[in-house]
């Protein structure tokens, strides 16, 4: 029971911190509008490969991610604080109507992407940065610093946190592949406020996650300075 517990916790975590980073709903109307030129098949096969890119940039920053920011001498509760701060400034920002994806939107060649260049297309840009940016990717990082509790690795304290991840990146993939394969259909069921009502309630979590990050870190800076002054009296 306590293993599901843990594991529930990590997924719930995961897909809430990721999904309004991803923003799969909000990308989905831009995935439609750069491969207008695509057949139906194409798009649905872009909308595959997508996801699988996505998923497995995901899950190597996960896996050396905070490694190699601990190669670098960065303890944990910094890494926690840096972290937090990257998530909580991304809820704010979504939460104030800074998308994103607005970024991304500009600049683009709506007809750009057709079915003899869809496959060259995938990565970049449908992949990187559309759908996985520099934001993901840290966020992943510093949720994986978070639930660290030392620099080491061991197979039976981490499998609930590693089976619950693993699983929160999965619905977040597939959720990108259905909101991508279904993005006309999602442009016109959910409308842009309807998209806009989502995210600002995934925001407010994304903030709040942040919060609970820095405070985890500062909370070990503090321990460890307290210890450091008892040894020294």
């Amino acid at each position: 029971m306590h293993f599901l517990h843990d594991s529930l916790a990590i997924f719930v975590t995961v897909f809430a911190t990721l999904f309004p980073i991803i923003n799969p709903l909000g990308g989905a109307p831009i995935f439609l509008n750069l491969t207008q030129s695509c057949s139906v098949q194409t798009r649905k096969k872009l909308a595959k490969s997508v996801s699988i890119n996505s998923f497995v940039m995901l899950i190597s920053a996960m896996l050396v991610g905070p490694q190699l920011l601990l190669f670098f001498g960065i303890s944990l509760p910094v890494l926690k604080v840096a972290g937090g701060l990257v998530i909580a400034v991304m809820g704010w920002n979504i939460l104030h109507g800074q998308s994103a994806k607005s970024s991304n939107e500009d600049g683009k060649d709506s007809s750009g992407i057709s079915d003899s260049t869809a496959i060259r297309n995938t990565f970049y840009p449908l992949t990187l940065p559309l759908t996985v940016g520099p934001g993901s990717l840290a966020t992943v990082i510093a949720l994986v610093a978070n639930h660290k509790k030392h620099p080491g690795f061991e197979i039976e304290k981490e499998l609930p946190a590693v089976l619950g991840a693993l699983l929160g990146v999965c619905a977040i993939t597939l959720s990108i592949y259905f909101a991508y394969r279904e993005a006309s259909k999602i442009k016109l069921a959910l409308g842009e406020n309807g998209v806009n009502v989502l995210m600002r309630l995934f925001a407010f979590i994304l903030l709040a996650i942040g919060i609970q990050i820095i405070w985890g870190g500062v909370y070990e800076l503090l321990s460890q300075t307290m210890k450091e002054l008892a040894t020294k009296q």
